[in-house]
């Protein structure tokens, strides 16, 4: 069963990314996978259980994928930096719209205690994290700063995804991080001071 537990998470992935987190209900996955709503109360109670599995199964997902980059030396460290860029550039030509799904989520259960907000603030602090550490890999100055100039704009190209559906976001997106990675680059080296 946990291989058709696992299936129905990702298509529950699927569900959110093509038509956001009204559409993701019990009823509608039971359907996909040919069982009852019933049978699927076994693993979530309700809606909002499945809505936070499906967010935690998402956040390893990407977790998983920030490690593996890391350790990935065929990569530079800049490039390490802007592959969120390529792997949401993939999602859209696959017909999946990966804009924030936690952000989405977080707009139905505001409340900063509940348990889907809680695990949107983790993955918004593990990205921070990511882009962080790879900023002070590189010297850069106020690795800090760079860092929360570089997730904003990653917030601001998902959530266009999530609305607009359009690679040139994506290229915009990715273009902007490069400058900015390149003004903290010149910044550090004197260029511009």
């Amino acid at each position: 069963m946990q291989l058709q537990r696992d299936e129905v998470l990702e298509n529950a992935l699927i569900l959110l990314e093509q038509q956001g987190v009204a559409a993701l209900t019990l009823d509608t996955l039971a359907e996909k996978h040919s069982i009852t709503a019933e049978a699927m109360t076994a693993f979530w109670p309700d809606r909002e259980a499945l809505l936070y599995d499906c967010l935690r199964h998402h956040s390893q997902q990407v977790d998983t994928w920030r490690r593996q980059l890391l350790l990935d030396e065929a990569f530079s460290v800049e490039e390490k930096l802007l592959a969120r860029y390529q792997v949401l550039h993939e999602a859209l030509q696959n017909q999946r719209y990966p804009g924030c799904l936690f952000i989405a989520a977080c707009s139905f259960y505001p409340d900063i205690h509940h348990p889907i907000h809680q695990i949107a603030e983790r993955q918004k602090q593990a990205s921070l994290h990511y882009t962080r550490e790879l900023l002070a890999q590189l010297e850069t100055d106020d690795p800090e700063m760079v860092a929360q100039q570089m997730e904003l704009i990653l917030e601001g190209c998902l959530s266009r995804l999530m609305v607009k559906h359009h690679a040139d976001d994506i290229a915009t997106a990715r273009r902007l991080a490069e400058d900015v990675l390149r003004f903290a680059l010149c910044r550090k080296n004197g260029a511009l001071t």
